[in-house]
């Protein structure tokens, strides 16, 4: 069994229904109203334990109802939470999530614990950096950290894929230290200060980025490596809610990857992750198995 090391965001999605994404001061009234496990890093975990990795999460919540929820949902799904901190001083954090009638969503992200991870939070967990298989991370949590984390995971040749979102530019010293960059359109674009995309690959290129997976939507994905240019197409699905398909996507390559396949291989599994999460509510509850995965894989073969 593959093992996954997390480091980052724990949050509970508040989600509305919306009929459509409000515009500069405009009050739009929604539907439902339900709560959700979110939080890109908890996402993430949550996505990898389910595709049969052994995952092991660090982060913070704080001392309050919230923080014992979502504490108790990753145990529920097998994630070791030895290293999630409950942080006196802050409260948990949370994110704003309207859905639009057509899957799409607009979020607002109070970090609250999220911004308390600290870099000694990742020194503590060294030794199980030594043992895994791979370091998954994010940015909703300070830039030192994931910095701390790439570098212990550098120091114990780990391979590490991060997610760059939400979107912010980044040192040039950290690209050039992960294996896998797995960034948006608006990502990449905000990372390179280039709109066109092959320009903005370009760049990321010179700047030591080794592989590019840059996630298309419905487009599906391009997989850019020193010898390798590829776009994979998206599986046609009825979207109901993206709000975690990047995070079923990051979780299920990550785990791929960690157990030694290619990684064409490896992005067609995330983009069968990704695929079924958008045809289901929620964030953590729409991330699939490794079972339904491979199974839509089997039928959408071609």
């Amino acid at each position: 069994m593959a093992k996954i090391l997390v480091v980052g965001s724990i949050n509970m999605d508040l989600v509305v229904r919306v009929p459509h994404s409000p515009g500069p001061g405009e009050t739009v009234l929604g539907g439902d109203f339900e709560t959700f496990p979110g939080g890109k890093g908890a996402n993430q975990a949550v996505a990898a334990a389910r595709m049969d990795g052994e995952v092991t999460m660090v982060g913070r919540v704080g001392i309050d109802a919230f923080g014992d929820s979502l504490i108790q949902g990753l145990l529920e799904n097998n994630i070791k939470t030895t290293h999630v901190i409950k942080d006196p001083e802050t409260s948990t954090g949370v994110a704003m999530i309207a859905v639009s009638a057509d899957g799409e969503n607009m979020i607002v992200v109070a970090s609250g614990a999220n911004y308390k991870i600290g870099p000694d939070d990742v020194n503590n967990a060294r030794d199980l950096m030594r043992e895994t298989d791979l370091l998954l991370v994010q940015l909703e949590c300070p830039l030192e950290t994931v910095a701390a984390a790439v570098d212990l995971a550098n120091a114990y040749n780990v391979p590490v894929v991060l997610n760059p979102a939400p979107a912010q530019s980044l040192p040039r010293t950290l690209l050039a230290n992960i294996d896998v960059l797995t960034p948006n359109e608006n990502e990449l674009t905000l990372l390179s200060g280039e709109q066109n995309m092959e320009k903005a690959i370009h760049k990321l290129k010179g700047w030591g980025v080794k592989n590019l997976v840059i996630t298309l939507g419905a487009n599906g994905a391009r997989v850019v490596t020193e010898d390798m240019d590829r776009h994979l197409p998206a599986h046609e699905v009825t979207a109901v809610d993206t709000t975690a398909a990047g995070d079923a996507f990051n979780g299920a390559m990550a785990v791929t990857l960690a157990e030694g396949k290619p990684l064409l291989e490896a992005v067609q599994y995330g983009l069968a992750a990704g695929a079924l999460a958008a045809t289901k509510r929620g964030a953590q509850p729409s991330l699939p198995t490794r079972d339904a995965v491979e199974k839509f894989m089997q039928i959408n073969q071609g």
